[in-house]
């Protein structure tokens, strides 16, 4: 049916064939009236030139609610995020696998298990030189043991205790080489026993400090950093055993399984997929609306849809989303609008074939006619009156101006 016309004083406007057009409305007033609507061709509108009105269809102006609803075709689809497909990061042999298609699993279940007896190896290496790296850096730290400190300081307090004895003895050589009551050699004597002497206590003063301060901060820093390294790689090495067990990231229905026992995975640009995982809780309904008719399709509109698994049961949901591009298929433009939906029971699978009713937000009581009694002309729309019958004031009396126009 088509709306829009209003009822209320009507003024007829005859052609020159006779034919009555009603397009106008009178001002405001009580006038209450039905219009008999022309359903058949212009040609069948002539008033009485139309021998009996034999050929005629008519209608009756009525007000009722419209069909404010959309239908559309779409499919039900798993939502972003509810459909993961669970593969592997590391390559091996797949030792175990635990899941198979049909099966719920929860989030954290384990799905498979690679071979990891070379992981664990890795880790046990990468944990030895951890502490291979922390016990250089120990020693850095501490520097030279305490027994080492102390017989380097005696031995520098023995030099120095050699000391004055000798530059002692080089004074008396000196003062009895002056009074020649020494020979020469003995002088020289006396004066290389001091040189050595005071070389000895330099030695032994240098060797104390170093073995105080055996390590310089840069070669400290080199341990410390090291450390850190060591510790990086036990920390990969462990990580790559956890990646050995496979676990389900998401809880849900195992819907595909595409790994057996005892192949030999590649994990190289992509990660192989173990098994695939929906969960059934988080679908929606993609609807693929006409460009005619999605102008009209808000968020939040009700909606109703059937699948062809249960065509008794009418489902429910709520636009959700309306997709700012197209999709084109065999020159037929849609919109894709999401419904959000309840799927409690778990009746609806992905990818059912669903036929849905979106419903409109349209007044309840307008006037309405028939679309076959519509016109077009001149870019306007109208409809032809063949008579104005019980057209009556609220008194029930004919108004003056239209008793001779009512037949």
């Amino acid at each position: 049916m088509v709306h829009g016309l209003r009822l209320g004083r009507l003024r007829g406007q005859r052609t020159g064939d006779g034919r009555t057009i009603v397009m106008k409305m009178m001002r405001t007033g009580a006038l209450l009236g039905v219009a008999t609507l022309c359903l058949t061709s212009v040609q069948g509108c002539k008033g009485e030139a139309d021998a009996g009105g034999s050929s005629r269809q008519t209608a009756t102006v009525a007000r009722r609610a419209p069909p404010a609803r959309i239908q559309a075709t779409g499919v039900v689809r798993a939502m972003v995020g509810a459909e993961v497909r669970v593969g592997s990061r590391i390559s091996g042999k797949v030792e175990h696998l635990y899941a198979n298609i049909g099966d719920q699993v929860k989030a954290g279940d384990p799905i498979a298990k690679i071979e990891d007896t070379d992981l664990r190896a890795r880790v046990a290496r990468a944990e030895a030189e951890l502490a291979s790296a922390r016990a250089q850096l120990a020693l850095l730290q501490r520097g030279a043991r305490p027994e080492e400190i102390s017989e380097a300081e005696a031995i520098l307090q023995q030099a120095k205790a050699e000391l004055p004895l000798a530059t002692v003895e080089l004074e008396r050589q000196t003062r009895l080489l002056a009074q020649e009551m020494a020979a020469q050699e003995a002088a020289d004597r006396a004066q290389r026993d001091l040189s050595v002497t005071r070389g000895r206590v330099a030695a032994a003063r240098s060797r104390v400090e170093f073995l105080k301060h055996r390590y310089l901060p840069e070669e400290i820093e080199l341990a410390e950093a090291q450390v850190t390294l060591a510790e990086a790689g036990v920390a990969e090495a462990q990580a790559n055993l956890g990646y050995a067990t496979i676990s389900a990231p998401i809880s849900g229905v195992v819907a595909q399984v595409t790994t057996q026992e005892g192949e030999t995975v590649a994990a190289g640009m992509s990660s192989p997929t173990f098994v695939t995982i929906i969960d059934l809780d988080r679908l929606e309904v993609a609807a693929y609306v006409d460009e005619v008719d999605i102008g009209r399709v808000t968020i939040g509109q009700s909606a109703t849809f059937t699948v062809d698994s249960f065509p008794d049961v009418e489902f429910t949901g709520k636009v959700t989303a309306v997709y700012p591009r197209a999709v084109i298929q065999s020159n037929v433009v849609n919109y894709i609008t999401t419904l959000s939906i309840d799927n409690s029971e778990g009746r609806l699978k992905p990818d059912m074939t669903a036929t849905i009713t979106i419903v409109l937000d349209q007044p309840n009581d307008v006037p309405a006619v028939p679309e076959k009694a519509l016109r077009s002309e001149g870019g306007k729309r109208f409809v032809y009156v063949v008579n104005v019958v019980n057209l009556v004031l609220a008194n029930g009396s004919i108004p003056e101006q239209e008793k001779g126009k009512a037949s």
